[in-house]
């Protein structure tokens, strides 16, 4: 066995979701082997120091696009380019979309995705697929992927108006099958009719700049969405995840629905976690539309630390980026229409270190909560834990050893990324990946990144995850619908001549030999006093009573007004 094969990480601090420990880890052929004091190892074995660090697992970033063909143009970092700087910022699994266009075959655009990603992974990768129109055939293509190639999460848009965006049948309808099949159902979460209702609207006006972006899907376009398709999944009894929480409000629906007991998780990225929308008032163009993404940054300041407060607490779960990133060239397209500025900021680089300081640094989480958002909840979520998430023996060996005093400034100057713009620019953040393993190899050592493309393996996700289908069966049967059981009717029946009833609606026949009193008359068979006169059919009791001539009064009772008091 080669000695390249054989790692030790010595003398750090092992931090998993639930514990940490002073260990060594022993790695043997992209496997952790051994973990623990004192540990016996192979001659030869490579030894890394990691004396005053933390050893944890790899990021994984729950949602990327790299590559990706959007608004006439295709995302400038591609799967090498990408995954090379998710790994220099201590991640080391991305999951992409394949997101076929209206009326593609899913299947197809999988193995598109597959044929762009397989070459150039520097690290290990999985798939979500979208689920752009709907149809029979769609529905067996989602069985197909489930069963054949290892995708357990289906991406539904309610924005992008004309082009992803499904209405609340499709919606149900890919729910229900997403149900069927153990399978994740996640929402883009805007809503796109009034989206480009208000886009025509800002336009019209002149408002043609970034901030229309934003003006155009106030955080209620967001909250509305989130709020529809947790009532929809929740009632086909689909578990649900909301991608990309980018407002309060979005967040306090998350949060409020898990209360009540909604299969539904929440995923925050580090832009909605480390930046703002005030930027997109900037008055330099190419600054404001650098930051232009759907759903968008908030203007709302306080935005950032209220996601990072749910993160915290459990009210959110994971953490993803949204990475799709454009050159200024390319967000250029909108110089003259915000509508056409591609949609996209980074963020796979700088994620770790982001959440390290806006959530451990802040003191609003510890270490192992910090795991837990970046890393251990993606791979309970989505079916991979503990093969990854953990450092654990008989994990992957997908491991960062985590400098937590070190510091960085964050560039587009130094970012290995290929886009030339960097929405955390000139951000000091403590925390800084010193030594990637992935896959059992030193794939980053003190700053130095060493990545491969094609190193990286495609991650199949098995269907049924115990973490979002372990109490779905027992709460179907819980909230089951119910038959209450009683003796049956035996009274009488109103007999109902259907064909007669509709002719006298249509002839607006009206039923003449009603008393039109709620009273009885007095006893001298006069109308009582108390009764009304009007009733709401039309006819009222006093049609057929002669009409009184009018009278004019000269001298009414108590006199005539004199025009004064006294």
């Amino acid at each position: 066995m080669s000695a390249q094969n054989r790692l030790l990480i010595k003398g750090g601090r092992v931090v998993n979701d639930d514990m940490m420990q002073d260990a060594d880890v022993y790695i043997e052929d992209g496997i952790i082997k051994q973990i623990g004091l004192n540990l016996h190892t192979p001659g030869g074995t490579r030894v890394v120091e990691a004396k005053g660090h933390l050893v944890m697992p790899g990021g994984i970033d729950t949602h990327t696009h790299m590559q990706l063909p959007f608004m006439g143009t295709f995302a400038v970092d591609d799967f090498y380019t990408g995954t090379r700087a998710a790994l220099a910022g201590g991640t080391t699994m991305i999951m992409d979309f394949a997101l076929p266009h209206k009326g593609e075959s899913l299947v197809e655009a999988y193995h598109r995705w597959r044929s762009w990603a397989d070459p150039k992974v520097c690290c290990d990768y999985a798939l979500h697929v979208g689920v752009t129109w709907w149809s029979d055939k769609v529905a067996g293509e989602m069985e197909e992927l489930v069963e054949q190639h290892g995708i357990n999460s289906f991406k539904m848009f309610l924005a992008y108006k004309d082009t992803w965006q499904l209405d609340d049948s499709e919606l149900l309808e890919s729910f229900k099958q997403c149900k069927e099949l153990g399978a994740l159902a996640q929402v883009h979460a805007e809503n796109g009719d009034i989206i480009k209702e208000n886009s025509k609207k800002l336009l019209s006006l002149g408002i043609t700049g970034p901030e229309g972006h934003e003006m155009c899907r106030p955080e209620e376009v967001e909250a509305e969405a989130t709020n529809r398709a947790c009532v929809l999944a929740n009632q086909v009894g689909c578990p649900l995840y909301v991608v990309h929480v980018m407002s309060k409000s979005a967040a306090d629906i998350v949060s409020s629905m898990r209360k009540k007991g909604h299969v539904v998780f929440g995923e925050p990225i580090a832009a909605s976690l480390g930046t703002d929308g005030t930027h997109h008032r900037h008055k330099c163009w190419r600054h404001a539309a650098g930051h232009v993404m759907g759903p968008p940054l908030r203007p709302d300041p306080q935005t950032p630390i209220y996601l990072m407060d749910l993160l915290a607490n459990g009210d959110l779960q994971t953490t993803g980026t949204d990475n799709c990133t454009f050159s200024a060239s390319q967000k250029a397209l909108g110089k003259d229409d915000f509508t056409k500025i591609p949609n996209g900021v980074n963020g796979v680089e700088d994620r770790m270190s982001v959440i390290w300081e806006k959530g451990v640094v802040s003191g609003k989480m510890d270490p192992c909560r910090f795991v837990a958002v970046t890393s251990t909840n993606a791979a309970k979520i989505f079916n991979m834990y503990p093969k990854k998430g953990r450092i654990g023996v008989g994990s992957d060996a997908d491991i960062v050893v985590w400098n937590p005093h070190a510091t960085r400034t964050i560039s587009a100057k130094t970012h290995y990324q290929a886009v030339d713009f960097n929405i955390f620019e000139g951000m000091e953040v403590h925390g800084i990946a010193d030594y990637v393993i992935c896959r059992g190899r030193v794939v980053v050592e003190e700053g130095d990144v060493r990545a491969v493309s094609g190193m990286g393996k495609f991650v199949p996700t098995p269907s049924h995850s115990p973490t979002v289908y372990g109490r779905v069966t027992e709460r179907d049967i819980a909230n089951a619908p119910r038959k209450v059981e009683r003796p049956p009717y035996d009274g009488p029946v109103t007999q109902v001549n259907t064909q007669g009833f509709m002719q006298a609606v249509e002839s607006h026949i009206i039923p003449t030999n009603q008393e039109f009193h709620t009273r009885g008359r007095t006893r001298c068979g006069g109308v009582n006093l108390h009764d009304s006169s009007f009733h709401v059919s039309g006819a009222q009791m006093n049609d057929k009573s002669p009409k009184r001539p009018s009278v004019k009064v000269n001298c009414p009772p108590g006199g005539k007004a004199s025009g004064s008091f006294w």
